[in-house]
Formats: C-alpha cells, structure tokens, sequence
C-alpha cells in the first residue's frame, strides 16, 4: 500500500547517496534468473580450480558431476519445464561445498514468481543500474514491480508516446528520470526478469479533467454525487490529493487502458502491477449505486486483460481486501499486503493457503510483509532472527516476499532504506534464495498440506504440527502421490510468535543437531533424506532411517531455522 508512512519520507532519495545495496562477493554466479527450457546456463566463479568439482542436483539425486576446469563454464540442464536445480561447487579435500547457486528452468515467471522491487530513479550510470539488478538476478528475482516510477496516477506517462519527457516529478515531487526507468527495463530482460510498472487502479490527480478524466467516472461518498472519495495528502509535500475513480466504470477502464498503451509504446513493460488502498467503506458511482469493490476490482483486471491480453497482471490485496473476487479474475499471481491483525506466523500462513483456495490452487502468492517496521523509522540495522524465521514459513508455505531491491524493504513507501542488512543476513538470504529455487518443486508445486505425526523419541525435544507453539518444533506436513515432505521450523527459543518483528527483538534460535524422532508414515519407505538453507548450503543429504509398522525412526541432522525432511 502507498500510503501509510510515506509522508515520512519525501524528498530524502532523489540520489543514490543513501542506497544500501547488499551486494556481496559471490564465488559461483549464474547469467540469468531464469532460462526457458532448452537453454544454456552460463556460470562464473572466482574459485580455485584445484580439486573443486561441480554436481548438479535435482531434488535429492545427483545429475552430473565433473571437475572444475575453467573460471565460466556453461551447462544444458533438462528440457522438462518447471524445474529447480541445485549447483554446487564441492572442495573434494575438505570435503565440503564451497559455494552454491539455484537453476529454474520455467517458461512462464507466474509458476514460481520470485518478486524484487526498484523505488528509485533519478540520473544513474549504466554501471550503478547493473549492480542492482545483478544483485537480483543472484537472488533469482524473476519479477521487478517498478514503484512509484509514473508521472500522475491518470496519466502515468509524461509527455506522449511521440515525445516523452525526459524528467518527470511524481506525486512526491521526487525527480524521475525516464532514461534510468527506460535502462532498468533493459538490464531486467536481459537477465529474464519481468518489469511491471506501478499505479494505482482507480486514482486521479487534481486537474485530471484536461486529460479527459469526467465526473462520471469518480466514487463518491453520497449518492448524490457531489463528495467524491477522496485521499487526502499533505499539501507541502504532494503535488495534490488523490481523487479515487470507480474500477468498474466502462468509461474509466477504457481511459486507463488507452493510457496504459501509450505508455507501453514507449517503456518496454511486461506488464500492470496494480494497487489499492484497502476498504473505502460505503461508496456510491455517479449514479447513486453502491460500488462493491472487490467485484469492482475484478471487473477492472478483466478489461485490463482484455485491453492487453499479452501483459502480465499483479493485483495488490491489501490484508486480503477483495483477494477472494480478484483470484477468479486473469491475474497472473496473487499479492497480498499483510496489515494487523494478520501479526503472527499463523496468520501469515492462512494468507497463502486462503489464496491458494480462493485461486483453486492456480496461482501462487506474493506477500508484501514489511520487517522491522518500527525501527524503520530510523537509521539501523534488520534483525536477522526476525527475517529467517518469516521467511521459513513464507517458503515452508509455498509463497514468495516480497523483500529485497536496491535495499531491503522495511516500510511501505518502498525508497525507504533506514534499514541496513548485517552480513549474516546476507550470506542466510542468499541461501534461502537458492534453496527456494532449487526445491521449488517440492514447496510450490503441488502436494497437500495434512498433519504427519512426528514425536521426539528422547522427548529432548517438544514437536507440534501447525500452528507454530513456542518452545516448539513447528511440523508442516505436505503429501504428494509418492512423497511425504516434512518441514521443521525452530521455534524453541522464539521470543514472540509475531512475524513482523517491529523492534527487532525477535531471539535467534540455537541450532540443534541429530535429533532422534518417530513419524508416521503411509507404506514402505524406500529413502529419507533432507536439506536446510542454513547448514551444507542446502544440499541434500541422505539420512539412515529404520522401519517398523508405519513408523520410521531417523535422525534430524541439524535445525537452526528451517528444514526439509523428504519421505520417498
């Protein structure tokens, strides 16, 4: 959502003075995001050659493995599409993996959408704009929102498709330059990211009516048409209020949309990324009608698909605002801005399951989940506990957040960058990155989630299937025709079972190690093996288990935060 604190921070980013880019020395990175089946993956790395050899997994099974020769190589991966890969540079001496990446081989970014965002936009060098976006693509970001990059919410291109500006001031007054919108855009394809470009759905800036915006097209607080809905912003520091439109009006869907192509003429987009502001309570059309707006919303993406059935469409639901309506319309993933009282890890979870629901199990969601939110009102650091532990359960769960940029968000006016990230947050997230990637196919791809019984055989241990209890092991069970995945979230020493970790206060677990349990278990088990983001860099490991009845007893190698225990 735009608006909530944003007043806070006009006109302190119009340089990159201030810009924290988390960017790190890695020793084994990739070309691209993302690559389509049948594509070469090109990888670099500054890792000694003497006795290193690269093994490509796949789940839990070793695909291929060979020496390190050179310093760049490049690799064919399978040609099945929608599939993770783990890549790891092993020391054959120390016995150890040196480094890690993540492969996804996927024709369409909306199977497993991994979202970044950019916030900033004044004069850049080609050279300052590629080390952002390579920072992302690291990350396997495979998605950009562009926020707050437009001009006015109804006219979001400055000047014309024939001649556009090329400086723009948006409703802050911050300076936008079209040349760095228009080089972002480019490095983002480049490395198959998709940019979709922000604005809100129904908004109008004063003076909308020389763009041809008319009365008729506005929400209104009456039924007699003469308060329209309105947001009111400080006139110091905004070029005006926001006048809001109705998103079901024939009229208005066919403004916005012609705006729309003029501005893809001129800014290679793939595609709408599109916002709200949460319930508006009871508003009326021109005429006097209620205006349900969570239809409303619907109706609006439906002709926006129609208008450009080639462009992608994301649809903010603000605490879950419409999000029911809005997942049975042609959006291409499903975003949720998680607000109070969704505050504890349950209730973060409940988010994507319901979208999984309400999209019959089609679309995967985004969560707009903004960390450390009170003490991103001032100069500091992320708290790393806080971050991992919410970041589990978004993957655990299937989902993807919606964190990382040119900084790491903090607060929902996206420039604001208070926040820093201490190393150890650097190297973990680049882990849990790869291992999302790496075994998308088992967090993203199908499967049910059901209770799989699991007790501590020293009792050393207390364990409980979802919701998370403190001072537990939290099990998330999830079955798949031949498969029973178990996911281990620490919370044995979490001070607050909240997920937004507002004052950073959050405890970070200690790691425990070869933890005894028994788990219930359909037929003869054939393997077990498991993998954590936050030990062996995530590669698999297979793990000893005996067998009597539908029990298994095995061994739990290493809990810190997170980890995954496959049944086959």
């Amino acid at each position: 959502m735009f608006f909530k604190s944003r007043k806070l921070w006009i006109g302190t980013l119009c340089s990159l003075a201030s810009v924290s880019y988390f960017a790190q020395n890695t020793s084994l990175v990739k070309d691209k995001s993302a690559y389509m089946p049948g594509e070469q993956v090109i990888f670099r790395t500054d890792a000694q050659k003497k006795n290193v050899e690269i093994r490509y997994y796949q789940k839990d099974k070793l695909l291929q493995k060979q020496k390190l020769v050179n310093t760049s190589w490049t690799w064919m991966p399978p040609k099945a599409d929608y599939q993770g890969y783990l890549i790891t540079l092993w020391d054959i001496s120390k016995n150890q993996p040196l480094a890690t990446t993540a492969v996804d081989v996927s024709s369409d970014w909306a199977r497993f959408p991994r979202y970044g965002f950019l916030s900033k936009y004044p004069d850049m060098s080609a050279e300052e704009q590629q080390k952002i976006i390579e920072n992302l693509k690291d990350h396997h970001i495979n998605g950009i929102q562009f926020y707050d990059w437009h001009y006015r919410h109804d006219q979001p291109l400055a000047g014309t498709p024939v001649a556009p500006w090329s400086h723009w001031a948006d409703v802050g007054t911050r300076i936008i330059s079209g040349k760095t919108v228009a080089g972002y855009i480019g490095l983002a394809h480049q490395y198959r990211i998709n940019a979709m470009f922000y604005n809100l759905n129904y908004g109008a800036l004063r003076g909308y009516g020389y763009n041809g915006v008319t009365d008729q097209m506005f929400m209104y607080k009456d039924r007699d048409h003469k308060e329209k809905d309105v947001f009111k912003l400080p006139v110091s520091e905004f070029i005006s209020d926001i006048y809001f439109t109705d998103p079901a009006n024939n009229d208005w869907q066919k403004y916005l949309a012609e705006k729309n192509n003029d501005l893809y003429k001129v800014y290679d987009f793939d595609g709408f990324h599109i916002d709200q502001v949460g319930d508006r309570g009871e508003v009326y059309d021109y005429e006097g009608k209620p205006v349900q707006l969570g239809h409303a919303f619907a109706d609006f993406i439906r002709a926006m698909k129609k208008a450009r059935p080639d462009k992608k469409l994301v649809f903010n639901a603000v605490n879950q605002f419409g999000q029911e309506e809005m997942a049975a319309a042609p959006l291409d993933v499903l975003y949720t801005e998680v607000w109070g009282p969704n505050d504890s890890f349950a209730d973060l979870a409940k988010v994507i399951t319901d979208n999984d629901r309400f999209s019959k199990y089609s679309k995967k969601t985004i969560l707009a989940a903004y960390m450390d939110y009170e003490n991103a009102d001032r100069k500091g650091e992320f708290n790393t506990p806080g971050i991992l532990l919410t970041d589990a359960v978004i993957m655990a769960f299937g989902g993807n957040h919606l964190e990382l940029g040119e900084h790491m968000l903090g607060k929902e006016y996206f420039p604001n960058d208070n926040l820093a990230m201490k190393p150890d947050l650097v190297k973990a997230l680049r882990d849990y990155y790869n291992f999302q990637v790496a075994y998308e196919n088992l967090l993203r791809d199908g499967g049910s989630f059901t209770e799989i019984p699991v007790t501590s055989v020293q009792g050393k241990v207390k364990f409980n299937s979802w919701p998370p209890v403190k001072g537990q092991v939290s099990v998330l069970g999830k079955r798949f025709q031949k498969q029973s995945v178990l996911h281990f979230i620490n919370f044995t020493n979490a001070g607050s079972l909240e997920w937004r970790d507002n004052k950073g206060t959050q405890t970070e677990p200690a790691a425990i190690e070869k933890i005894p349990v028994s788990i219930t278990v359909n037929g003869n088990v054939k393997s077990v093996w498991y993998a954590t983001p936050d030990q062996m860099q995530g590669m698999p490991q297979t793990i000893k288990f005996k067998q009597k009845g539908n029990q298994i007893t095995v061994e739990v190698p290493y809990l810190k935060y997170w980890g995954m225990m496959v049944i086959d």
